[in-house]
């Protein structure tokens, strides 16, 4: 997959710290923030799959969508 360049502002003290940890890995500080992105993005839709899969099948009094239809109808 192609890289997109993108340009972005950081505090003076992120930046540094961001260029220390590069040195300390031996990676550029965009490998940094591409590696940071990628881990922020797993957790968040990994979070997301593992909600839906923990509440699967727990309403069971018939049919949801009927059950917040007529809810709504009493917010009218």
């Amino acid at each position: 997959m192609p890289l997109v360049r993108t340009i972005i502002n950081l505090d003076s003290s992120d930046k540094s710290w961001l260029d220390r940890k590069a040195q300390q890995a031996g990676v550029p500080m965009a490998e940094l923030v591409r590696r940071a992105v990628r881990r922020l993005r797993q957790e968040e839709e990994g979070s997301f799959d593992k909600i839906l899969k923990q509440t699967s099948g727990l309403w069971r009094q018939g049919d949801g969508l009927a059950y917040q239809r007529r809810v709504r109808e009493q917010w009218r």
